[in-house]
């Protein structure tokens, strides 16, 4: 009886420091691989299929831009579902993707690091869940120019 009470008594806090099911948790991505620190990174966040990687007409969606720096930066809170990140190193500054002959001439990454061959990655082979802990995702930019 007293080593069940005192696995309750280990339990009991690690409880109460969960985060309850439902709740807003935060999200960080750490890039990784930046090759300079011209320019901006710019994110988009989208719990939408059919709005990745480009979440520009997604009514939801968190879409900004950042210094180009690595390390951590923090998304903030979300709330609990099924996400994808898309990044973009805008070396030049304008805004936009800079492609010659539909490569991308500035560094993309994208959530869990799929493997990129043809064109940007689906949804589903980037979107990781967000639950009742706090969410972090290293995003390896790739550079093909």
């Amino acid at each position: 009886m007293k080593g069940r009470a005192g696995g309750l008594t280990l339990l009991v806090p690690l409880l109460l420091g969960a985060a309850p099911l439902g709740q807003p948790q935060p999200l960080i991505m750490a890039l990784e691989g930046l090759r300079s620190t011209k320019g901006q990174i710019l994110v988009c966040v989208t719990r939408v299929p059919r709005y990745f990687p480009d979440c520009s007409d997604d009514p939801d969606k968190r879409h900004f831009a950042v210094a180009a720096r690595g390390g951590a930066v923090t998304i903030g809170n979300v709330t609990p579902g099924d996400y994808a990140i898309a990044i973009v190193h805008d070396e030049n500054g304008n805004g936009k993707l800079v492609t010659f002959a539909g490569i991308p001439r500035e560094g993309v990454g994208f959530s869990r690091n799929p493997v990129l061959r043809f064109g940007a990655p689906s949804f589903r082979s980037a979107s990781f869940a967000v639950a009742g802990a706090p969410v972090e995702q290293d995003i390896r930019v790739k550079y093909f120019l």
